[in-house]
């Protein structure tokens, strides 16, 4: 079954206790609008940030584990997507929540997580 996929955006994971200062100073750092201060659900904190480059996903997450940056790729199915990347080399670490944790080849961290606006931005790659 086909599925489909992109690069969705950016998430700043930031280990803090304030995440409204930090939120605050990346926004300022890289000139955007805060959009969305409560952004986040029941189980995670985030900011959504507004004016990003070419409609790009760029929120600030509050995390536990050392603050780093990591990227998202949306999906219409993300166990298709994961299983897709797994063949390129890429492992699943943890599904949390709602999404993929997942880890390059070469050791990087990145999210598989359910696409929201298909029909916004760049479209989606389709996957057979």
């Amino acid at each position: 079954m086909s599925h489909r996929s992109r690069f969705a955006g950016f998430i700043i994971d930031c280990n803090t206790d304030d995440l409204d200062a930090a939120a605050d100073f990346w926004s300022q750092a890289l000139g955007m609008t805060i959009a969305d201060r409560d952004a986040g659900d029941d189980t995670a904190q985030y900011q959504l940030f507004g004016n990003t480059p070419a409609d790009l996903q760029i929120e600030v997450q509050k995390v536990d584990h050392p603050s780093r940056v990591h990227l998202d790729i949306e999906a219409d199915d993300i166990d298709a997507e994961a299983a897709r990347l797994e063949k390129l080399g890429a492992k699943k670490i943890a599904f949390v929540k709602r999404w993929w944790v997942m880890e390059a080849p070469t050791g990087q961290r990145f999210c598989v997580v359910l696409m929201r606006h298909p029909e916004r931005g760049v479209p989606p790659h389709r996957w057979d």
